[in-house]
């Protein structure tokens, strides 16, 4: 088990060795926006190109688009996100920060149920759950917080404003001559995207249902409680495939989906024991889903969702068919029968992947008297695959480094490096979770026969002599048959 205990030791070794940056941090900083660093970049894309060959390359039936991140403000129409995409806000008027109202509700209830007051805690929970039949649902929810003196958990303070709506989408102004008319949303999310191009990808890619569309890209959403490092942020990646099946075939493929979705994240190298699935219960179903199911991972805040499996139904191309005027149903020439198509998504953020694989790579181990940081992170995912160290600056050494620097560069990420002790060398590439290192030493180039090298494994820190011309099988081999610890 990864003894990892709080997100701070993350935030400091990606910052430290270059994962994750604050954004615009020369200036104190954007909250909420993070920049992704050499190691983190080469991680993200990693993870990123994972997801990809694993949708579209291994299976025949689905394929990729790049929607743009601007779309025809209509579309959110049709999505429901301009009438509906909103979360209930109340401020705390003594420390100015601003709180989801239904959140405070649910820790108080939370409280209540540790003292034991489980009578009361149940009163609220009903009041919370039937919040908007009352009132409106701002109301409601103002009302539990007032009646029941809920107050701010950090002020300690009971001093509200009233709860307040606030879209989550970012809009923005298109054309040089733009009024309020002319306004655009940046997306919130990359699913609309697909589904506006269903008929396009139809025409085009010469698929039948049942077929998939996937894609990866920036959304964006106004967070107005961001918090948790990477986990949630207001600009942010999606990774999205809109799987299309025939109505009646939609539960098989949900329950299908959830469970290759599942396997996925183990095959990446995360540890069964910190992942689980979460059924959404049916009065907390999202208006468009008859089935939903979160994939959870244990992070250092609790479990949390990383990736969603929903069935959609026939929802969102119904909606834009209304909206739009154009049909989007499908016609089966081999049945001759016309339907639209129900649609089962997978939509995981690619920097909670990121933040879940350095969480669940995050050692801390004693070697020696020492504390040893190292990431055991799949050698597939790794920024840096191999290491190649020249013991010391001499040119013999340094001549046999540079020369399989160059063979083994068009297949892994490489990393030259000749400063510090070898011990040093080896612990930063510990930290940043590069799994093999080549040593060049004069045992090796100076012996009879063929040049030698060391090589270091990153996981238990072994060591073995290989000839040179065996490197790139050695490295081969260790990456098939890497298993999480």
């Amino acid at each position: 088990m990864s003894n990892l205990d709080n997100l701070d030791k993350i935030v400091s070794l990606a910052k430290a060795r270059g994962f994750i940056f604050q954004s615009s941090e020369i200036y104190g900083g954007l909250s909420a926006v993070y920049d992704y660093g050499p190691l983190g970049v080469e991680l993200k894309r990693n993870i990123r190109d994972a997801w990809w060959k694993e949708m579209t390359r291994r299976h025949d039936n689905i394929v990729g688009i790049d929607a743009a991140i601007f779309m025809h403000p209509k579309v959110w129409e049709a999505s429901g996100h301009v009438g509906g995409f909103n979360d209930p806000m109340i401020d705390d008027k003594q420390s100015k920060k601003r709180y989801r109202a239904d959140m405070i509700i649910e820790q108080h209830i939370e409280k209540l149920r540790k003292d034991e007051k489980h009578e009361e805690a149940n009163a609220i929970q009903e009041k919370l759950d039937s919040c908007g039949s009352r009132k409106s649902l701002t109301e409601d929810l103002y009302e539990i917080i007032i009646e029941n003196e809920i107050r701010a958990p950090e002020s300690g303070a009971f001093d509200w404003t009233e709860v307040r709506q606030f879209n989550l989408m970012f809009k923005t102004q298109f054309g040089s001559t733009s009024t309020e008319e002319d306004g655009v949303y940046l997306r919130p999310e990359t699913a609309q995207g697909i589904f506006v191009n269903y008929k396009n990808v139809l025409d085009t890619a010469r698929v039948t249902v049942p077929f998939g569309i996937a894609q990866t890209g920036k959304a964006f959403r106004n967070e107005v409680v961001a918090r948790q490092f990477v986990f949630r942020m207001r600009e942010f990646e999606q990774m999205e495939m809109q799987y299309f099946v025939k109505p009646g075939t939609d539960e098989a493929e949900y329950e299908k989906w959830l469970e290759k979705r599942l396997e996925w994240h183990k095959m990446m190298g995360i540890r069964e024991e910190n992942l689980r699935t979460a059924p959404h219960p049916e009065d907390k179903l999202a208006h468009y889903a008859r089935a939903a199911a979160d994939i959870q991972y244990k992070y250092p805040i609790g479990w949390q969702e990383v990736e969603g499996i929903h069935n959609r139904t026939d929802f969102d191309l119904n909606q834009h068919a209304e909206f739009s005027g154009k049909k989007m149903d499908y016609y089966d020439q081999k049945n001759q029968e016309r339907f639209t198509p129900y649609v089962i998504e997978t939509s995981v953020g690619l920097d909670r992947l990121t933040l879940m694989v350095l969480c669940d790579a995050y050692r801390e181990e004693e070697v020696d008297g020492d504390t040893r940081t190292v990431l055991k992170m799949n050698p597939k995912l790794a920024p840096t695959q191999v290491g190649i160290f020249p013991l010391i600056k001499k040119d013999k050494l340094q001549d046999l480094a540079h020369k399989i620097e160059e063979d083994l560069r068009e297949e892994f990420s490489i990393l030259y490096d000749e400063s510090g002790s070898i011990g040093k060398r080896y612990r930063r590439q510990d930290e940043a979770g590069t799994p093999f290192c080549i040593t060049v030493d004069f045992d090796g180039v100076e012996s009879e026969g063929e040049d030698t090298v060391t090589i270091r494994y990153r996981d238990d820190m072994s060591q073995e002599r290989i000839p040179v011309s065996n490197i790139a099988n050695v490295i081969r081999d260790g990456m098939k048959s890497w298993k999480p610890e």
